[in-house]
């Protein structure tokens, strides 16, 4: 393949992955959007291996590599389960970063790479390098850490070490000093000691990052990670000087950081304040803030053919699902009741906060997977007004993203996070397997308000004895 044909197929590749993203922004267009993200990948992988770049010696080792690559693929997609998602993503957010680093080093150690390059020319390839391993070793040693988290094989409780800013702060002035001599280096044997060094702190850095972070940020942190990866990709782009990586990298890069933005935006915490850490835990205690509201209130049980009763006399339902649907799997069971309510001239809708779960989106997927319509799914700020016209407001797993303490308590953690207003709504019933706090680690006096019932048990247990139920 010639120089110019490879050229072109990285334009129509960049050209697919921006009709991707913009196909991606709607449900009703994202099976598009990702045939179009499928189709431009394959061109650039085409137009990559049989481009002007790589020697005919070399296709038995990409051939190898593709295939082993595609296997690995093939298997995840069909063996990893919804609930799985979230640490999968962060898995593979690593993998770019692990890309970047050995990409970088191989860049480094390369001779042929630098071959004519003096001057300004070889310091700025340099600072490419130095640049790409370090974001690429921060993405890798992270997205571990948060596959961890999210796996539940480490624990969602945040680690403040003592004075943990001004260990950042060290690290940061090491790595620019070895910078320094990393640019100053005056072969490769001597440049090597000081980017190995940078390597080392920047996995710390990555590590003792994301280990700050509360299991309530989590969903920003694999938004931010997803960021993080693209400007990786970015960096290796400049490296290789491989136009398709930058545009693509910075395609990402972007759309990852303002999605961390909004999702910044709908839990009212600043993108510093998250980085900083210490928000959030997997204790599953309830604790209120010092000086906070108590909840007040008796708690009010509700049985499935009560539930069924309710749902079978209200005219309007409005159903919010959370990460406990997910893990349940009653995210079918949902949609059998949703459409049989529909039958007898129920109006059902979902209402989707942006956290919902534990990844962007993550909700909307799960509810796509089980053929809910997408005009009856809505997010949070096109419903919240709605809820006192409602009957029957059903949450099934949430617990943070519909706690009043947000609007009701200055003192509570949560406060300023915008919220789904279910307690407006004549009856709400909560779903869950006790009485323990969420992701935040924050009780709920939601729980406690005269309007509300809970339906204990396991969801997808419960729902199916609400299904037979509503069909008797």
């Amino acid at each position: 393949m010639s120089e110019s044909l490879a050229t072109v197929s990285y334009l129509g590749a960049t050209i697919l992955f921006i009709l991707c993203l913009g196909g991606l922004s709607n449900q009703e267009t994202s099976r598009r959007g990702n045939l179009y993200g499928i189709i431009g990948m394959a061109i650039a992988v085409l137009a990559t291996v049989f481009g002007p770049r790589v020697g005919s010696t070399g296709y038995a080792w990409l051939i190898g590599a593709m295939a082993v690559g595609a296997t690995i693929g093939i298997y995840a997609a069909r063996t990893v389960q919804m609930t799985q998602m979230p640490e999968l993503v962060a898995l593979m957010h690593s993998m770019v970063g692990l890309a970047a680093m050995l990409v970088g080093f191989a860049n480094y150690i390369d001779p042929v790479t630098a071959t004519g390059m003096t001057g300004a020319e070889k310091a700025i390839h340099e600072v490419e390098i130095y640049v790409g391993i370090l974001i690429g070793a921060v993405t890798f040693s992270g997205s571990v850490i948060a596959f961890g988290k999210l796996s539940g094989k480490i624990s969602g409780n945040p680690l403040l070490l003592p004075a943990r800013h001004w260990i950042n702060l060290a690290g940061l002035l090491v790595v620019i000093y070895f910078g320094r001599e990393f640019l100053h280096a005056s072969s490769i044997s001597d440049g090597m000691t000081p980017l190995v060094v940078m390597t080392a702190i920047s996995l710390l850095f990555g590590i003792h990052m994301v280990m700050a972070i509360g299991g309530a940020d989590m969903p920003v942190v694999v938004s931010m990670l997803n960021s993080y990866s693209g400007w990786a990709a970015a960096a290796t782009g400049f490296m290789l000087s491989n136009d398709l990586l930058i545009v693509t990298g910075a395609l990402v890069g972007s759309s990852g950081a303002i999605l961390s933005y909004i999702m910044c935006a709908a839990m009212n915490r600043h993108f510093i304040s998250v980085i900083a850490g210490g928000f959030g835990t997997t204790g599953g205690t309830p604790a209120p803030a010092a000086g906070g509201v108590q909840p007040a209130g008796e708690v009010v049980p509700i049985s499935a053919p009560e539930t069924s009763e309710l749902l079978r006399e209200a005219k309007n339902v409005i159903i919010v699902p959370g990460y406990g649907m997910a893990v349940a799997q009653a995210q079918h069971t949902v949609f059998e009741i949703t459409r049989l309510l529909r039958e007898k001239g129920v109006n059902v809708r979902f209402g989707i906060h942006p956290v919902a779960g534990r990844m962007p989106g993550h909700m909307n997927v799960l509810l796509a997977e089980a053929k809910v319509p997408y005009d009856i799914v809505f997010e949070m700020d096109e419903l919240n007004d709605d809820f006192p016209q409602t009957d029957v407001a059903m949450i099934i797993g949430a617990n943070d993203i519909v706690n009043p303490a947000a609007q009701d308590d200055p003192n509570s953690p949560i406060a300023g996070m915008p919220v789904l207003e279910v307690w407006k709504a004549k009856t709400s019933i909560v779903m869950k397997r006790s009485m323990a706090s969420g992701y935040a680690g924050v009780d709920n006096p939601l729980f406690y308000k005269e309007n509300n019932r809970m339906l204990f048990g396991d969801a997808k247990k419960m729902l199916d004895e609400v299904l037979v139920s509503l069909k008797s």
